[in-house]
């Protein structure tokens, strides 16, 4: 989810390999997400990709497999994208109200996908039909971020801040409503902007922790 415009610079000027490597990576990625959300998963290609990006089918290859590599590598570094922006925001709001963090974590969230509609598609809707490795991937994914949310429960819960969640299924079902209500906005635009989603998912938490 990196800007992908700039370009590194050839010759003695040039950054070291493994720069210009992340560099190329970011580019490929922003890429993908751009052919995947375009023509879907099927219908892309390891050339449509590289000729986005202004690259050869070699560079892609060096980076990765095949398509299924690259929406695979695409998935876990959008995941990555969101756990980090849910972890700040959680750190930067610890001392407000259950509403207030609540409100924080859905808003970083729901910021991600609208700054990056190309790869909240791929994350959210393309990986779905991309085969059985990536549905796995994807399971491990929402298991992750159930975790994640069940944890940071289990803290606030002991710390009097908000009640315990009454199971492990309570995480995976918040996750399961966010994924399923963005992904159905991304599909057919409803509600316009995604964002507009927040006081609805801000009820639903709040309704399993009070």
């Amino acid at each position: 989810m990196d800007d992908p415009a700039a370009t590194a610079p050839r010759g003695r000027h040039a950054p070291p390999l493994e720069v210009r490597q992340d560099r190329q990576r970011a580019r490929l990625f922003a890429a993908a997400a751009g052919v995947f959300a375009r023509s879907g998963y099927a219908d892309a290609t390891a050339e449509a990709i590289a000729r986005e990006a202004s690259m050869s089918k070699a560079t892609f290859y060096e980076h990765f497999g095949n398509k299924e590599e690259c929406i695979l590598a695409l998935f876990d570094a959008a995941v990555d994208v969101l756990l980090a922006a849910l972890d700040t925001a959680a750190r930067e709001h610890a001392g407000d109200d259950p509403q207030g963090r609540v409100g924080a974590s859905v808003t970083a969230f729901l910021a991600v996908i609208a700054a990056f509609p190309d790869q909240a598609q791929t994350l959210l809707v393309e990986i779905i039909g991309a085969g059985p490795r990536a549905n796995e991937r994807r399971d491990a994914a929402l298991a992750r971020i159930a975790g994640y949310i069940d944890e940071l429960n289990r803290q606030e819960a002991e710390a009097g801040l908000v009640g315990r969640l009454a199971s492990t299924h309570d995480a995976f079902a918040i996750v399961g409503a966010i994924v399923e209500l963005a992904s159905r906005q991304i599909r057919i635009s409803e509600p316009p902007d995604v964002r507009e989603l927040e006081p609805v998912l801000e009820r639903l938490i709040l309704g399993l922790v009070k």
